[in-house]
């Protein structure tokens, strides 16, 4: 198949922060189901959700309520619940959740699942943010959820396309990004939780920029709107597709929930790898200078 329509997809989140837990993944869950229907309605054929999809960026705190929003994956229900609306639409889904492991072990997790309901696998956030925004009580405190990733750079061979995963802060990373497109990924996703400032600087620069050194398309997707009570910054949108020469496919708008969809073409991956020789020509050996520094 040369041509796989990709559906990107970025939402608000209402719900205020103070509301139990169950509250905000309900809510999230039914909203999201709509809008990968949407999706699928619209011709898509890989789908990839914003960052912990089902409910607000909690991270913006740090309280013990939010480990009750953690999951078994692929047991818990929300990714069964996807895995049935997978196979019923015949769509791939990229579904970013809060995962538990065992008794206390929390990870910013992404499953995939095949678009015959099948779960391929699912990454773990790499690299995992500890700072305060703007100087103030809110932040990225994901280290108080998160532990850094175990799972290596993954590629799932789907139903459409072999594609990998980078969660949010993962893409100021080059050495991730490179080993997916090493592992055989055509696309990656990034599914982000990101407000204005300087990340919106970078939002623009650093994926294309993946996207041209290692010859795939990424697929960027972020949230939408401010997040009470702790209304950290906007979530500023612009969801988009990025094809090997680093050209913008489609983008999204800066503040409504949306469905963005784009067309990657398989064909131009092999043509931009042909022309721009940047595996062939890299040098391995580097490697190991750069460990020792």
């Amino acid at each position: 198949m040369r041509h796989v329509t990709i559906g990107l997809i970025q939402a608000s989140h209402e719900v205020h922060g103070d509301e139990p837990v169950e509250v905000h993944k309900d809510a999230a869950v039914l909203k999201h189901v709509e809008l990968v229907r949407e999706a699928a309605a619209k011709g898509a054929q890989i789908v990839c959700l914003q960052e912990i999809f089902y409910g607000p960026y909690f991270c913006s705190e740090q309280k013990t309520k939010w480990y009750d929003a953690a999951e078994p994956v692929p047991e818990g229900p929300t990714t069964r619940r996807f895995k049935e609306l997978a196979k019923e639409l015949g769509v791939v889904i990229v579904l970013p959740v809060y995962e538990r492991e065992g008794i206390a072990s929390y990870y910013n997790t992404a499953a995939v699942i095949d678009a015959d309901g099948s779960y391929l696998g699912k990454y773990r956030k790499h690299h995992i943010p500890h700072v305060a925004a703007g100087g103030g009580s809110c932040g990225f405190w994901e280290k108080f959820y998160f532990k850094p990733g175990n799972t290596g750079y993954p590629v799932f061979d789907t139903a459409y396309a072999k594609i990998g995963v980078y969660i949010c802060y993962d893409r100021h990373f080059p050495e991730g990004a490179r080993l997916l497109g090493l592992n055989g990924a055509e696309i990656v996703f990034n599914p982000s939780a990101t407000v204005a400032g300087t990340s919106e600087y970078l939002w623009k620069l650093e994926q294309p920029a993946h996207a041209v050194a290692n010859g795939y398309y990424v697929g960027a997707v972020n949230r939408v709107g401010v997040e009470a009570p702790w209304n950290m910054g906007e979530f500023y949108g612009q969801s988009y597709l990025v094809d090997p020469r680093g050209s913008i496919v489609s983008i999204g708008s800066r503040d409504r929930d949306e469905v963005v969809i784009g067309v990657m073409d398989r064909e131009l991956i092999r043509e931009v790898r042909d022309i721009w020789q940047f595996y062939r020509d890299r040098r391995p050996e580097t490697y190991e200078a750069i460990m020792n520094l």
